[in-house]
């Protein structure tokens, strides 16, 4: 019986050992990755500001310091004017949730026992108890799992300074930072590569702009409509909250009105309904009016393809990742539509064209 070797060569085994420490490198690398995929999305947001003024011959450098100051102002200046107020009424709703959530469970125990003559054939089936348990210990697990990660990723100060600093560097000297990294490809792929720059630039920072515009809008909705129903005492806090988590797309809406239907639900009497009919409607005018009028089609990408990057990026980066992950995503896939989509649909036309009409075929090839 002969003896079978495996010869492996040299240079594949090396290309192998070379992958193996590249991807060691890049997971011991990950929160820096992760801090120049923040840095992108958000020089990608602002270089349309500098490109503007940079058109009245203001020196580019000038321009990125003067908006990254008058934005940092900005925040500052709401920070100031309502963090507190909401700040302290998060912090109270905290402190009462638990109060909220056993009037909740209550009023479930209440209910199901009205649709039945047996209650406790509804506690064999339905237990509110345990199940209430569950759902708080599931979203205490998600939340304190998010904030882990968030935490160890970009929770310090640094991290967002640093964040900060370089989108700063890269909008002021975007175009030498952009031939210095388009000259490690080989021609052709060098100049598609460069003028795929513009697009994705555009798709990712439209995105960010649009979905901050329309949750701050938001916000805003949602805490005059909740003072004018009368949960004043909140109405800032929950406002915050709902602003914030629609910068997540799909999940974010969600997120932000389970909260305010909790107080609501346990003040009683007919607020929750109107609670609910409020985001309802602020809902909708999101999904019909501003989405398409403020982000409109940035993402560029099926829906569904946008709820997996969100998935995504949750599972792999908590909350932090909800939010960059997506407009990444709309930026492959202008490099996907622009480099592999387009190029691929003309050359089957062509080859429709020279199997269809040789005689058409050859005399566009000879005008071009």
């Amino acid at each position: 019986m002969t003896e079978q070797r495996i010869n492996i060569p040299i240079s594949n085994l090396l290309l192998i050992v070379a992958t193996g420490l590249l991807l060691v490198l890049l997971w011991q690398l990950r929160s820096l990755i992760v801090t120049l995929m923040i840095a992108v999305v958000l020089a990608a947001s602002i270089v349309p500001v500098v490109n503007w003024a940079e058109r009245y011959r203001i020196p580019r450098w000038v321009a990125a310091i003067a908006t990254y100051l008058l934005l940092i102002a900005t925040l500052i200046g709401f920070a100031l004017l309502i963090g507190p107020t909401v700040i302290e009424q998060i912090d109270r709703l905290i402190r009462q949730l638990p109060i909220y959530v056993e009037i909740l469970r209550a009023l479930i125990e209440s209910l199901a026992a009205r649709l039945s003559n047996s209650p406790e054939l509804v506690s064999q089936f339905f237990n509110t108890q345990a199940l209430t348990t569950w759902v708080i210990r599931s979203t205490q697990q998600l939340l304190l799992r998010s904030y882990g990660i968030t935490k160890g990723i970009v929770g310090s100060f640094f991290t967002l300074i640093l964040a900060i600093l370089l989108s700063g560097y890269m909008v002021a000297d975007s175009r030498t930072l952009i031939k210095s990294l388009v000259r490690l490809f080989p021609q052709p792929w060098d100049e598609r590569l460069q003028a795929q720059v513009e697009p994705v630039s555009e798709r990712m920072g439209g995105y960010i702009r649009g979905r901050l515009l329309v949750s701050a809008i938001l916000s805003l909705a949602t805490t005059i409509g909740l003072s004018i129903l009368g949960l004043g005492e909140f109405a800032f806090g929950l406002g915050a909250i709902a602003g914030v988590t629609n910068l997540i797309p799909f999940l974010g809406p969600i997120l932000g009105t389970v909260p305010a239907l909790i107080v609501a639900i346990s003040k009683g009497g007919w607020l929750f309904l109107w609670v609910l009919i409020l985001f309802v409607i602020l809902q909708n005018v999101e999904t019909y009016v501003l989405d398409p009028l403020l982000v409109g089609s940035s993402v560029g990408v099926h829906p569904l393809y946008q709820l997996l990057a969100v998935l995504g990026g949750v599972q792999v980066l908590g909350i932090i990742g909800a939010l960059i992950v997506p407009p990444w995503f709309a930026g492959v896939s202008v490099l996907v539509e622009n480099l592999y989509l387009k190029p691929k649909i003309r050359a089957e036309r062509r080859d429709s064209l020279r199997k269809e009409c040789p005689e058409g075929y050859a005399a566009s090839q000879t005008i071009n």
